[in-house]
């Protein structure tokens, strides 16, 4: 099946708000202590990666193709020279509901972005190396998308630590109810005990 660019920037939009959803779907009913910790080695925590979201789509769909948002709350470019992490954890000052706000905020401008241009439209991406900088709609489109996806995949492994919640957007929703998870577990670990 052949689809036209009108079709294809479609399905990529639909494609990227689902990751948008199920990323926000994991924080969903968390106190703000279980938000904020972190649950890694390198510190990231569900909070966290809702905060890195929005930042990264602000970058790609904003100063990529020329736009700006009047957002105090976005990390500046410079704040990473500083601290390099400065987008994966909120402030003190920042709470969930206002980390959540922000990147609803930041979707919408994306959208606006991608609803204003055709998806061959050429953007700059200035902290990509000059030799692939240029990158138009779609290929952003993508990689934003993949960018999300992998984190959504963070967001449900650690969600499911917090409170054994697992599903694509709620809990159960694409796992088997009422199975025996701890056989499965011991079942599993015998069989890797064996190597």
């Amino acid at each position: 099946m052949e689809i036209d660019g009108g079709d294809l920037k479609r399905h990529l939009w639909r494609d990227l708000q689902s990751q948008r959803d199920v990323l926000l779907a994991k924080v969903d009913g968390l106190s703000e202590r279980e938000l904020r910790l972190p649950r890694t080695p390198t510190g990231t925590s569900l909070l966290g990666l809702v905060k890195h979201a929005a930042n990264v789509e602000y970058g790609y769909f904003g100063p990529t193709f020329g736009r700006t948002l009047d957002e105090p709350a976005l990390i500046p470019e410079e704040a990473f020279d500083a601290d390099p992490q400065a987008d994966w954890y909120a402030t003190e000052q920042e709470s969930a509901a206002d980390v959540i706000a922000l990147y609803r905020r930041v979707q919408s401008f994306a959208d606006e972005t991608i609803d204003e241009r055709e998806i061959n439209a050429s953007g700059a991406v200035a902290w990509w190396a000059e030799s692939r900088r240029h990158a138009t709609l779609g290929r952003l489109m993508i990689h934003v998308t993949l960018d999300l996806a992998r984190h959504a995949g963070h967001a449900d492994i650690l969600r499911e630590t917090i409170d054994g919640a697992t599903g694509l957007r709620r809990p159960g929703d694409n796992v088997p109810q009422d199975y025996d998870w701890s056989a499965y577990v011991a079942k599993l670990t015998a069989i890797a005990d064996r190597f």
